[in-house]
């Protein structure tokens, strides 16, 4: 009993002596707990515990507050994340030898390095220098984070030619200490860049300002800047700098087209913050731009490197390379986009020109237009309201819309007509004067014609452009025959193209017309009859494809196939009969496009001219002129085709004023 008594007491006495020899080791501060604590105190942010970790000689050669600024500025300053230390099994005593990792904008960064401790009171205090935060790290060397600023995507016409790219923007604005007469100089600059002074001495009174600043007042492009710079350098303290900005070198010509970019908002950031945007970037908000910004997008590159005292590079930790977007080429034919703006810049008009061989979309215009630059530059108030107030409308992009097409949609009524079997090209529908109804059930409702002719046949209705006929035609093909047709070419359907366009109509239900008098007025493009022009130019494709309608598209092919959305719209034979009559529409002297005829060149097409009006009745609506024009020789090696529409026509010869505009569009087509 005694020695059994013995044995206990001396095995608990063991058993405290190793118990306490443990604790004053590896105890609450054992080392490796110590340092994986101040690594997690990172993660956290948490940068005013971490120095209570260190020891006492450490906290008196860095106070707490460099200490946390230190820390804070680089840890956070490299986006540091998922902090990782593993501590070696075989490390012993004061010096702990670990490999330490951790998530940056540039990458992970991993390294070995050693810790030392001091034992202070049982607890192991970490000896700080700045090796701890990266090994090659002296007292004196900084961190720095470089951007490596990635370069957006352009996009290029079908030649090459820029349509939104990389430039140069003027950066106007004043330097304090160099004005003379303060209110002399926001005056004259404010009336030279059309602003508010208010707004001018405003940016002056920013509470960073000092007399040697440099305080940007407006961005605009080169060409802007260059207009008025003479004047501009007279004003005593005004300075203009270069700058690198997105530019649009066509403005306005083709601002409907490409769109325009702007820094990208909190909202847009939180929603693409894990494809690779940050704050501060531009993004498409429209156009081109928008359509295809993932493949425009640039993702910017970072590189995280020590610098000596000198501020020469120390060693590079980590670099993430940057990424340019991918330069796009379109289609389009700047020459031609431009020569259309031109012609219609002052009407309310939108244009689409395709090959309609491949469906290659060579221009798009909508008039009157906005200039992307001063979006991405930064619109003024008073500019952007003035935009929105304007009658004419220059934010609103009228190729995307559908419209009344009027006369212009009577090729596709005789096809239609055609496909049915009820429509006989040379059938005589004999002569009803310049108004018509079908019978007294119409109450005073007529439809109306301009012309008499003799032989009412298809193509002399096409020549003059006989409403009667079509209505006539209309009523043959019947409602219910008439809605299937035009579904068969799309009615209803979104157009398969790289931008959204408006669906056309044959009804406002889409179903069905209700009556005979809306159907016989949809028999010349009327009635509730709403088409979209890059449908339209489809349709007219068909007449030189045997019957099938092309898809049109915008992404370049150095060798293009076409794609077509709707085979065997017509029969061929079908659309050949309508092509030679729209050669007539063109060729004849008294047909309604004979001012489109231009030698050397074979041509076929219809105008167009739609009422817009409150109801049958009314006198004082609009005009809606259309002319849709294409080359119908059968060995062109650059076919085209042109379909374009221009609002209040009414008082400007309807169809024919948009004849005469299309004129110098086809002469400078065919001189290229």
């Amino acid at each position: 009993m005694k020695k059994t008594g013995i044995f206990i007491l001396g095995a608990a006495a063991a058993l405290g002596i190793a118990a306490y020899a443990l604790w004053n080791y590896f105890g609450t501060g054992r080392p490796g707990d110590v340092l994986s604590e101040y690594v997690s105190c990172i993660e956290k942010k948490d940068y005013g515990t971490m120095y209570g970790l260190l020891d006492k000689g450490s906290q008196k050669e860095i106070s707490k507050k460099e200490f946390i600024q230190r820390n804070q500025n680089i840890y956070q300053g490299i986006g540091a994340k998922n902090m990782k230390v593993t501590v070696d099994k075989d490390s012993e005593g004061d010096k702990v030898s670990y490999r330490m990792s951790m998530d940056t904008i540039a990458g992970r960064i991993s390294f070995d390095h050693q810790a030392h401790f001091e034992n202070e009171g049982r607890d192991y205090r970490l000896k700080w220098d700045d090796s701890l935060i990266f090994p090659d790290m002296e007292f004196t060397d900084k961190v720095r984070v470089t951007k490596l600023k990635g370069n957006r995507g352009a996009i290029y016409d079908r030649n090459g030619k820029m349509l939104a790219g990389k430039g140069k923007a003027a950066s106007v604005g004043l330097v304090p200490g160099k004005i003379k007469d303060r209110k002399a100089s926001i005056s004259g600059l404010a009336k030279l860049l059309g602003m508010k002074e208010e707004d001018i001495d405003k940016k002056l009174h920013a509470s960073w300002v000092a007399e040697d600043s440099f305080v940007p007042v407006k961005k605009m492009t080169s060409a802007g800047e260059a207009k008025i710079e003479k004047k501009l350098l007279k004003i005593p303290g005004v300075l203009v700098s270069s700058e690198d900005s997105r530019v649009y070198p066509y403005g306005k010509k083709a601002s409907h087209l490409t769109g325009y970019v702007q820094e990208i908002s909190a909202e847009e950031l939180e929603k693409k913050k894990d494809q690779g945007y940050e704050q501060g970037q531009l993004v498409g908000k429209s156009g081109l731009e928008v359509l295809y910004e993932e493949r425009l997008h640039e993702t910017d590159g970072y590189k995280i490197s020590i610098l000596n005292e000198d501020g020469r590079e120390k060693k590079v930790l980590a670099v993430k390379r940057e990424k340019n977007g991918e330069d796009i080429y379109t289609t389009i034919d700047a020459r031609l986009q431009e020569k259309i703006y031109d012609q219609y810049k002052d009407d309310k008009s939108c244009s689409v020109m395709m090959n309609p061989k491949t469906g290659e979309v060579l221009a798009l215009v909508s008039t009157p237009a906005y200039d992307s630059n001063d979006f991405v530059l930064g619109i003024p108030a008073d500019q952007w309201e003035e935009l929105n107030k304007d009658k004419a409308k220059p934010l609103y992009n009228r190729f995307r819309q559908k419209w009344a097409p009027g006369s212009s949609f009577k090729p596709v009524v005789a096809g239609m007509g055609m496909n049915t079997g009820k429509l006989k090209p040379n059938e005589d529908f004999g002569y009803s004067g310049l108004s018509w109804q079908k019978d007294n059930s119409w109450g005073s409702y007529k439809v109306t014609t301009l012309h008499t002719y003799e032989n009412a046949v298809l193509e002399n209705a096409l020549i003059y452009s006989d409403n009667i006929y079509f209505a006539k035609a209309a009523l043959k093909i019947g409602a219910k025959d008439y809605a299937a047709q035009a579904k068969h070419l799309g009615f209803g359907q979104e157009l398969p193209f790289d931008i959204k366009m408006a669906v056309s109509q044959f009804s406002n239900n889409q179903k069905s017309i209700d009556s005979e008098v809306q159907l016989a007025d949809s028999g010349y493009g009327q009635g509730q009859v709403l088409v979209n022009p890059v449908h339209l130019a489809s349709i007219y494709s068909a007449f030189v494809n045997k019957g099938s309608m092309v898809r049109p598209y915008l992404l370049y092919k150095k060798k293009p196939e076409p794609e077509y959305w709707m085979k065997d719209a017509f029969s061929e034979k079908t659309a050949e009969i309508i092509k030679k009559d729209l050669i007539q529409v063109i060729e004849h002297p008294d047909g309604t496009g004979h001012g489109a005829r231009t030698p050397g060149v074979k041509l076929a097409g219809k105008t167009g001219t739609a009422e817009i009006k409150a109801s049958k009745s009314d006198t004082s609506g609009t005009e809606l002129g259309w002319f849709g024009v294409f080359t119908a020789g059968k060995r062109e090696k650059e076919p085209w085709l042109l379909i374009t529409m221009a609002e209040d026509v009414k008082e400007r010869g309807g169809s024919g004023y948009v004849v005469r505009k299309t004129l110098p569009v086809i002469k400078a087509k065919e001189n290229e």
